[in-house]
């Protein structure tokens, strides 16, 4: 079948449960997207928001408390939200890219002389007892390496090792540094191997159809064409230019003419990470009008499926920069989500 760029963005955006929310419970729903992007704390919630209705932010807290959810590093070497399933499979697919950001990241570089099997011994064996904060394991290290910054200790045994974030970072409304612990023994379960083919089919489940280099872009990994190409259970489409699009059979394709409704998104979301080429959701410019020199300039406003504007709170009330004029339908719409999201930042 061949898609227009709205078939693809509209499906997309169906997959993603942005078109029309639904009732299924967070952990469920963090499934289904193979994880929720949060770096930030915010992020997470209006994801789900968006996402969810009668969305209650006090459930995440909960998850993260009964280690039902778990943050820690993951898809393109940033802190994503997850169920247990998938924090101990894919932190292991994932490690490549840790690996890269190890060999490039200035925050790693005084502590990449150090032996491999050496330092993985001494960070288990600190955190054997309890937890620690980012601060106090790098300062335990410093005891162990002497000479190497505290900092560069930490943020390589970040990149590493399999370290869960725990609560109450990543809580609702709830303040707290990091505080690490391999996330194999904070949900007392074994790491999984992972099975990327498996993996490569819940991608295209929630932002399918797409290609290999699409999954690159989502997760970091490299050289997945081989493993998608020795799929022979996925299903090919075609986008206006030809190009193959592998999806998973029986997995539903909206008509381009479907309505998307008005939404607002956090600083990131992976609905407009997930893909090569970044234009499912956005054009270049309005990328570039939120992107600035260290990330995310700010909130998003995605207006008939597309991203549309920023918004920041500015003295407790949301404040709009947008980049077309709305009809009165998409204001109204726009007015509506406020007062969701309102409500929620209130709760």
């Amino acid at each position: 079948m061949q898609l227009t760029p709205r078939d693809l963005n509209r499906t997309l955006l169906a997959r993603q449960h942005l078109l029309e929310r639904t009732t299924m419970p967070v952990p469920a729903m963090v499934a289904h997207l193979v994880g929720l992007q949060a770096q930030a704390n915010l992020p997470p919630y209006l994801s789900l928001a968006a996402r969810l209705e009668g969305f209650d932010p006090y459930d995440v807290s909960a998850g993260l408390t009964t280690k039902v959810l778990v943050r820690l590093l993951t898809m393109r070497g940033t802190v994503h939200l997850l169920v247990p399933d998938d924090a101990l499979s894919l932190r292991q697919w994932t490690q490549p890219r840790q690996d890269r950001e190890r060999a490039a990241s200035q925050n790693t570089a005084a502590a990449l002389h150090l032996d491999a099997g050496e330092f993985a011994t001494a960070v288990s064996e600190l955190l054997a007892d309890a937890p620690l904060s980012g601060k106090d394991l790098g300062l335990r290290l410093e005891e162990r390496f002497p000479g190497v910054p505290p900092t560069a200790l930490t943020n390589l045994a970040r990149v590493d090792l399999p370290l869960a974030q725990l609560p109450p970072r990543g809580c609702w409304q709830q303040a707290g540094g990091v505080v690490y612990q391999y996330v194999d023994r904070w949900l007392e379960r074994s790491l999984v191997e992972p099975d990327p083919p498996a993996i490569v089919r819940r991608y295209l489940r929630a932002f399918g159809p797409a290609t290999a280099a699409d999954v690159t872009a989502w997760s970091g990994i490299t050289r997945l064409g081989p493993v998608v190409a020795g799929m022979d259970d996925l299903v090919r489409h075609t986008d206006e230019n030809g190009r193959a699009l592998f999806d998973v059979e029986g997995a539903p394709i909206v008509n381009g003419e479907a309505a998307a409704p008005v939404r607002l998104l956090g600083q990131y979301d992976n609905v407009w990470l997930s893909h090569a080429a970044r234009d499912r959701v956005t054009t270049t410019l309005n990328r570039k009008r939120w992107m600035g020199p260290n990330g995310g300039m700010a909130n998003t406003v995605f207006v008939d499926g597309m991203l549309e504007g920023l918004w920041r709170v500015v003295d407790d009330a949301l404040e709009f920069e947008l980049f077309r004029d709305l009809t009165r339908a998409e204001q109204q719409e726009l007015d509506a989500e406020s007062v969701r999201v309102e409500a929620l930042l209130a709760s």
